[in-house]
């Protein structure tokens, strides 16, 4: 087998693959991606048992697969030079890799002992923008919980419904929910959780075009699939929690914010909260914003910010970082901060925006 790319055709695409490749593995082959070379393509494959990424390069050599290192491979095409030609051919088990007068051996496994995630039938398919599919996943996951024993919030819900992909995320003290609209009218209401790792892994490869992906959603897998790439996941086997119920349904006390203000505000006053809780205090009163914070070294930060209101005086705490993350995640020069009382949820979303938002729960202090 005889294989020779482009560096510029393939460094990219083996960066994308070699990323799924986890540093400690359970199984040595798992440190290895595939290459698979027929015809005038050679396709490379890199999983870790949940998700599974395909790349396709343009090439030329014989038919044949095998598997290398996937760290190593990456690392050395990425300190060939520009303009580099890259020769990869089988001798027993290593793998020769030439390169102008660069020589590197690599120890290869057997490609029948590659995983392959089995996939069944499709249940629904969408086809939507790479920008639009990469927006709603940054502008909700961040709000996945990390290693929750709730395992359902350790991923990020998909729902398909009429000509809607929703993606909504929560780790039981916020929730964020972002829409996007498609072409096709989906019958059928559908939805999955997506592993933290999945969502994670489809922002790296996705970027702003308006170049169409289809979605595939199966009973147990995702599919992802452009023209040189095709991505699956597993899905989680669980029930993701009711949303609708976190949501409030009316909120009579709502605040407009410029948000590079308010987020600046946030990020100074977060200096001297807390470092475990990172909880601040807000305080509404006709016309002004209190935010304070304490520590345990008893220090204190205080800021006010001028508003349009005339209420009756609330004081309610947030952690900081919550709300912080979430204003930095709005599209508009204001936020919309909405409440009706102390112990109740915040909303922060673009003014009037209902197909983006973001719950946050309040804490004591």
């Amino acid at each position: 087998m005889r294989i020779s790319v482009k560096r510029e055709d393939l460094l990219k695409p083996l960066a994308i693959v070699a990323g799924v490749v986890e540093r400690r593995q359970t199984l040595p082959i798992l440190s290895n991606i595939l290459l698979r070379h027929s015809g005038s393509e050679l396709v490379l494959t890199g999983t870790d048992l949940e998700v599974e990424i395909s790349a396709r390069v343009a090439s030329a050599g014989g038919s044949g697969e095998i598997t290398v290192p996937a760290r190593k491979l990456h690392d050395i095409c990425k300190a060939l030079p520009n303009e580099a030609v890259i020769d990869l051919s089988l001798e027993k088990e290593k793998v020769l890799i030439k390169s102008g007068k660069s020589r590197f051996r690599l120890l290869t496994m057997p490609a029948s002992e590659f995983p392959a995630i089995e996939t069944a039938q499709w249940d629904t398919s969408i086809t939507l923008s790479q920008k639009n599919l990469r927006w709603l996943l940054e502008k909700t996951m961040f709000c996945m919980a990390q290693q929750d024993v709730r395992y359902y919030l350790n991923g990020l819900l998909l729902e398909a419904r009429e000509k809607r992909l929703r993606g909504v995320a929560t780790d039981g003290h916020r929730l964020s929910m972002a829409d996007v609209d498609v072409s096709q009218s989906i019958d059928v209401e559908k939805q999955v959780i997506v592993p933290r790792k999945g969502a994670q892994e489809m922002t790296r490869f996705l970027d702003d075009s308006d170049t169409e992906v289809q979605l595939q959603i199966g009973a147990n897998h995702l599919r992802c699939t452009l023209k040189d790439i095709t991505f699956t996941s597993k899905l989680i086997d669980g029930r993701f929690p009711d949303y609708n119920r976190v949501i409030p349904a009316a909120q009579d006390k709502k605040i407009l914010l410029p948000r590079t203000l308010f987020r600046e505000t946030l990020n100074r006053t977060a200096i001297l909260s807390n470092e475990k809780y990172r909880g601040v205090r807000f305080g509404l009163s006709n016309g002004l914003m209190t935010i304070t914070a304490h520590n345990p070294e008893q220090e204190e930060a205080q800021e006010e910010v001028a508003i349009a209101y005339t209420g009756e005086d609330i004081e309610i705490g947030f952690n900081v970082n919550y709300i912080s993350e979430a204003v930095a995640a709005i599209d508009s020069e204001q936020v919309e901060f909405c409440l009706n009382d102390p112990s109740s949820s915040c909303v922060l979303r673009a003014p009037g925006n209902t197909k983006h938002l973001y719950v946050v729960m309040p804490m004591r202090l």
